[in-house]
């Protein structure tokens, strides 16, 4: 595995508010972005921007994410290829996926020819309308509720997990949660579509999708591509820290999904799904 952080010489600049400002020397600690390619039966299929680390549960997740699998079960073999970088040491970039007999391969319409950014999610799918048509779960089915004390301490449950944005304030975590607020798996990166990615991969290796009754909380604001991530792996609760986009709730809504944004104590707004959120007694929650 890669290396997930790296260390660089900087200057760091105090501005006072009276006289010069003070350079000093410094050695700062900087989260690594890497690319990964992802070959699917010998076919190059996505080359994503990431932090090194669990590259088995991000293409994993990924492909759930992008329809070609179901589960890990879909999955014969993965591993990383040697590939070297120009001193000859393994860089660990590319992963190489067999998929299981009977499995459909992907076509060319669905590969991701080119490099997408560790702030890209949906780039390259085909069209929105497909992207809605990748759920196999009845999210709206799912009769979990929550309660908002417990929706309001994920993020500090979620940034006691972050080590590499500790050192380096460069990174996004994804975590599952139970409906409880119980830790089950938080992944960083640097892409937030790509930690998300990871943490779902991991449960798809654990065997366990759908995630019905669990909650999946990420440290960014919650745009298409989360909410579809979470759709299809039968998530009915995303809480994110910053806000949703308009399309992020449209999707949210759609599908009959829980979408909570600036959960931040001692307070949270709920964008779809309100039922879920439970209130006080005698009181229903409204909303989407």
């Amino acid at each position: 595995m890669g290396r997930v952080t790296s260390r660089t010489r900087a200057v760091r600049v105090e501005v006072a508010a009276q006289g010069p400002a003070q350079h000093r020397d410094r050695v700062e600690t900087l989260a690594v972005e890497a690319p990964m390619q992802v070959r699917v039966d010998g076919e190059p299929l996505s080359v994503t921007m990431r932090t090194p680390g669990d590259d088995f549960d991000l293409t994993i997740g990924f492909l759930l994410s992008e329809g070609v699998i179901t589960g890990a079960q879909d999955v014969r073999t993965l591993m990383h290829c040697q590939d070297e970088d120009e001193s000859g040491s393994p860089t660990f970039n590319v992963v190489d996926v067999a998929l299981a007999d009977g499995v459909a391969r992907p076509g060319a319409a669905s590969a991701r020819r080119t490099v997408t950014s560790s702030a890209c999610g949906v780039c390259g799918t085909a069209s929105i309308d497909a992207v809605r048509t990748t759920g196999r779960y009845d999210v709206a089915a799912d009769p979990v509720r929550v309660d908002p004390q417990v929706v309001a301490a994920l993020p500090d449950a979620l940034r006691a997990q972050q080590k590499v944005f500790e050192r380096t304030g460069a990174v996004h975590a994804a975590g599952l949660f139970t409906a409880d607020g119980e830790v089950l798996c938080v992944r960083e990166d640097v892409g937030r579509h790509n930690a998300v990615d990871k943490v779902l991969g991991w449960a798809a290796r654990e065997g366990r999708l759908p995630l019905t009754g669990h909650l999946l909380a990420v440290s960014s604001r919650a745009g298409f591509e989360l909410v579809q991530k979470a759709y299809v792996a039968g998530v009915p609760v995303l809480a994110a820290v910053s806000a949703p986009t308009s399309l992020a709730v449209d999707l949210a809504a759609d599908t009959g999904l829980t979408l909570l944004g600036f959960v931040r104590p001692p307070r949270l707004t709920v964008y779809a799904g309100a039922h879920r959120v439970a209130g006080p007694p005698g009181v229903s929650g409204t909303g989407q």
